[in-house]
């Protein structure tokens, strides 16, 4: 009677799947400490200045007609 063949995965896609992850964490910390990087925008959660957040978004002088055809 056969032995019943163990199935393993190839050692390219184990390597394919190690690099995706490692891409994936080195671009989420370099995100995290550069922080956003439009105008106007501030981290979600209190702000340091003690005061509540109100969820408004300082946009400033931009532009806002986006070419809707209207």
């Amino acid at each position: 009677m056969k032995e019943p063949r163990k199935v393993v995965p190839p050692p390219a896609l184990c390597g394919f799947l190690l690099l995706l992850a490692l891409i994936f964490t080195a671009s989420y910390a370099v995100g995290a400490a550069t922080g956003p990087v439009a105008p106007g925008m501030h981290r979600s959660g209190t702000s340091g200045g003690g005061g509540t957040d109100s969820g408004d978004m300082d946009m400033g002088d931009m532009d806002m007609r986006h070419g809707s055809g209207g």
